[in-house]
């Protein structure tokens, strides 16, 4: 194994040996507390130009399960059609692996799609670190690979730009049709199933495909259209705001476009989720800001504002709403029982409402899946 060295902003350095590809790469370096689903973590498109740091000691186990795609062009097991963060780093990785799904290692896919895998740091002392400090932009220099690496402005870049789809997509069960994003909304609206369901449209910042199986799951066409993409054409019964990477400041136009569909269908419901949680606030007219270190794990505790009921939830988040810049018309839905951090908003009077959590918990607990079924009925 080569050596390689992590190098923090604040000057910080540490050592370990390498299980994945070697190459050198740059980003901004986050912790994640869960046990398990780093298949799921490192394909999730909001880990996009971020390094990884698992804190559970052992990873890599249990292996990585097969990457085939449905029929419909979702992949069966992973949450998007590579992976997306930079790199990972754990404090002790297991070549060896069993599990009834495990096809390869985790060291093999790191290499096979040309991620750095690091091994043998101690990943308690880095993240104590990054909880003090808050997250840093990091480099990963690679024994005999010399020193010159790029480093991104991560608060500067358009991660949602990069990671959401390019192509406008129709789920119906288990097909779909791809259309052009050229296509008018009167040409989507003439593709769309005669099938008698309800149509959802999907804005995708960065979607985990696990939403869109849940969506699917429970009897609905999905629509699912760029970040940017002007929709307020298009017949639909529902909205769906999607999570995604980076500054929710980035995402201009898909908050006029959600701001436009609020006030030309006030009736019509709208789900929101992660990012999509901070992109209707901010439609709405709060204020977004960075969490010093973000919720990145499966085991986050929220509770129901108004109730004594409480979930725990799977998160992946680096910005939060501001509770205290929401207008009347708006109130919390959940709270942080960690932080007291918002974790969702809700309006007082028309069917919108998002959650800053994850409930299609994929990987994680699916207490929360329920919203799911409560968005189908608003339907």
């Amino acid at each position: 194994m080569s050596k390689v060295r992590l190098l923090l902003e604040d000057g910080s350095e540490y050592q370990g040996e390498s299980f994945g590809y070697e190459q050198n790469v740059s980003g901004e370096i986050v912790f994640n507390t869960a046990m398990t689903g780093y298949p799921e973590s490192l394909t999730d498109p909001s880990y996009a130009g971020q390094m990884i740091v698992m804190t559970y000691p052992l990873v890599g186990n249990y292996g990585v399960p097969p990457f085939s795609i449905e029929k419909n062009g979702l992949s069966t097991n992973m949450e998007s059609c590579k992976i997306q963060a930079v790199g990972i780093i754990v404090s002790d990785y297991s070549e060896t692996f069993s599990h009834w799904n495990g096809l390869e290692s985790l060291g093999s896919w790191l290499r096979r799609e040309h991620i750095p895998g690091i091994s043998g740091i101690d990943t308690r002392s880095l993240t104590k670190k990054l909880r003090e400090h808050g997250v840093m932009q990091c480099k990963v220099l690679f024994e005999g690979h010399g020193s010159a690496v790029e480093i991104e402005d991560y608060s500067q870049v358009n991660f949602i730009s990069r990671v959401s789809c390019k192509d406008i997509t129709i789920y119906h069960g288990t097909s779909s049709v791809r259309l052009s994003r050229e296509t008018s909304n009167d040409g989507i609206n003439t593709h769309l199933p005669q099938n008698g369901l309800k149509q959802v449209l999907l804005v995708d910042c960065g979607v985990k495909e696990n939403i869109i199986r849940c969506l699917l799951r429970r009897g609905v066409n999905v629509i699912r259209v760029p970040w940017d993409y002007d929709f307020s054409g298009i017949a639909y019964d529902g909205l769906f705001l999607a999570n995604g990477p980076g500054d929710p400041d980035t995402a201009t136009a898909t908050v006029d476009n959600i701001r436009k569909s609020m006030q030309l269908r006030p009736s019509t419901p709208i789900f929101g989720i992660c990012m999509g949680n901070q992109l209707l606030g901010k439609a709405g007219g709060a204020k977004i800001y960075k969490l010093k270190y973000g919720h990145r794990s499966h085991n986050q505790p929220v509770r129901e504002c108004g109730t004594n009921r409480c979930y725990v939830t799977s998160q992946n988040h680096g910005y939060a709403v501001d509770d205290q810049s929401l207008g009347s018309d708006w109130e919390p839905f959940f709270v942080n029982m960690n932080d007291g951090s918002n974790e969702g908003i809700r309006h007082k009077t028309n069917p919108w409402f998002s959650v800053q959590f994850h409930p299609e918990a994929s990987s994680g607990p699916t207490d929360t899946e329920y919203l799911f079924d409560e968005f189908i009925k608003l339907l």
